[in-house]
């Protein structure tokens, strides 16, 4: 049942990224023509682009993270004692877990502050909504570390 509801998660999260990617796509396309061709465009077209441009980057951040696919510095790892070695993963999956933790909390306290603010991206549409993938975003990424870290400690284990 778990594995049933977390594939459900994944499809979905996969869903949205394209959704959203596509509307991105077809968005700024039409500003292009609209402003090339007839000299106009969207009014709300830019600052949507621009939300949107923030919540492909954390969502593709999620999904590279739930793959084991992201951005690695790992030059500090190939010099390392092997003895050492095998313990690397875990502690930088925990650092990573501890860093993306604090800034979900950060970014949280960021779209509290707009909320109480009540300001605007465009057409009355609140700021604090578009904002709400960072905290949540950077929560996920965490609790994905945190996951990692532990199949480390249990890889390390056996």
């Amino acid at each position: 049942m778990l594995r049933h509801i977390v594939t459900l998660l994944q499809r979905t999260e996969e869903a949205i990224i394209t959704l959203l990617l596509g509307t991105m796509i077809l968005l700024a396309g039409t500003q292009i023509l609209l402003r090339n061709l007839w000299d106009s465009g969207i009014a709300w077209g830019d600052p949507l682009l621009r939300v949107l441009v923030l919540w492909i980057g954390l969502l593709g951040a999620m999904l590279a993270t739930r793959q084991n696919r992201h951005i690695r510095i790992d030059i500090l790892t190939r010099h390392l004692p092997v003895a050492w070695q095998r313990y690397s993963d875990l502690l930088i999956n925990l650092f990573s877990s501890a860093i993306c933790a604090l800034l979900a909390w950060h970014s949280g306290r960021f779209v509290y502050y707009e909320w109480q603010y009540g300001s605007e991206i465009f057409s009355g549409f609140p700021a604090w909504l578009a904002e709400l993938v960072m905290p949540v975003g950077f929560a996920v990424i965490s609790l994905r570390f945190t996951l990692l870290a532990w199949q480390s400690f249990k890889d390390k284990r056996a």
